[in-house]
């Protein structure tokens, strides 16, 4: 059950930031603290490359457009990191609980990631970029917060994850709702007659 909740709760965070869930659980397993995390995740080489991939990310996601580019081209790395994640955390399981854990994994992180990218989308509407910015930090210390929440308290971390990931597709509902609404009427306006 402890792993099940984990790859939720890692997976929902994945698909916000996976490279910050690689960090966070690669230096959770340096500092020993959690066995279920896998040693790979805790090589050098992975946190290297996960720190690196962070620090992109978290400059890229603070600037309009630039970060929906950079969701666009995540849309494909985010969910996978959430399979793989699950998978890892299944260990020596059998092949039908790695499977499991790979599709939760997976699926939470496409459906947290489809929420952040819509939502960044309706935030790039505004021509300033304060809303960008605080929206970036806010996702990367929740993902923190969930993740490092999660090695002591995997249900409750998960719960909190559901909650979350509800909020997202509910707020990214509204959003699409609104925008269709206005693209209609933007549409149906008459246009300007010219004054001779």
């Amino acid at each position: 059950m402890d792993a099940l909740a984990l790859t939720f709760s890692s997976g929902w965070a994945s698909g916000i930031n996976a490279y910050l869930v690689v960090l966070v659980l690669g230096i959770a397993d340096r500092l020993g603290s959690v066995a279920e995390i896998p040693d790979v995740l805790g090589r050098w080489d992975v946190l290297a490359a996960a720190g690196f991939m962070f620090a992109m990310e978290f400059v890229a996601d603070k600037i309009p457009y630039i970060d929906s580019t950079w969701d666009a081209i995540s849309t494909a790395v985010r969910p996978t990191a959430g399979a793989v994640i699950g998978v890892l955390l299944a260990g020596d399981a059998s092949s039908l609980d790695q499977a499991v854990l790979g599709v939760v994994g997976g699926g939470t992180a496409l459906l947290s990631h489809l929420a952040k990218a819509g939502g960044r989308l309706a935030i790039n509407s505004s021509p300033e970029p304060v809303t960008n910015i605080v929206a970036s930090v806010t996702e990367d210390v929740a993902v923190l917060g969930v993740v490092w929440f999660s090695l002591e308290h995997p249900q409750a971390a998960a719960a909190i994850a559901g909650v979350l990931l509800v909020v997202g597709l509910v707020l990214l509902l509204v959003v699409g709702r609104l925008a269709r609404r206005g693209w209609r009427r933007w549409k149906g306006r008459e246009p300007a007659r010219e004054v001779v």
